[in-house]
């Protein structure tokens, strides 16, 4: 448990630190961004080991309603990642849509995850998540530029259909069936 926790603190202090602490980051200079990196992989890292080998309380499993709905909020979580990349119509439109996709992606693991280190792990990602979107609108937004046009909008969606393809295909290979 304490390699998962540690591991879920040390990712979202490097997703944070350059925006909630932004005299810390200033005073590291060039080193913040590689340091930053460095935290959150070496967090990832703690967070996959420390998942994998804690078993704690089990409170519901996969049904196939809660799959089903699991994959279509994962296919908006990904979409809502391409949208914020290629800053489309919903980009322009939504503050946070990445954080939102996590929030998502949070919401929907944990509905086929109800167990103790998925409560954990899913929803202190959900919980930064949430923390992270406070952070940043402390700021001024200005909505982002995009060209106009119907373009855009396709290729975020195959893009989605594409990343969502090998996101599947990953939970396959690591023995996770995403949709059965």
């Amino acid at each position: 448990m304490a390699l998962l926790v540690l591991g879920l603190l040390l990712w979202s202090f490097g997703h944070m630190a350059r925006r909630a602490f932004p005299g810390f980051a200033q005073a590291m200079g060039p080193a913040a961004l590689p340091a930053m990196i460095a935290v959150a992989t070496l967090g990832t890292a703690m967070m996959v080991i420390g998942y994998r080998d804690w078993f704690g309380e089990f409170y519901w499993g996969r049904t196939p309603a809660l799959t089903g709905i699991n994959n279509l909020l994962m296919l908006v979580a990904v979409y809502l990642f391409a949208a914020a990349g290629m800053k489309t119509w919903v980009a322009r439109h939504l503050r946070n849509p990445m954080m939102i996709g996590v929030l998502i992606w949070s919401v929907a693991h944990l509905l086929v995850n109800g167990d103790t280190p998925s409560f954990v792990l899913f929803g202190g990602i959900g919980l930064w998540a949430l923390a992270q979107i406070a952070v940043i609108n402390r700021t001024a937004w200005v909505p982002p530029v995009a060209k106009d046009g119907a373009g855009r909008e396709i290729m975020a969606v195959i893009g989605t259909v594409i990343v969502y393809g090998a996101i599947a295909g990953v939970h396959y290979a690591l023995g996770y069936p995403t949709f059965g």
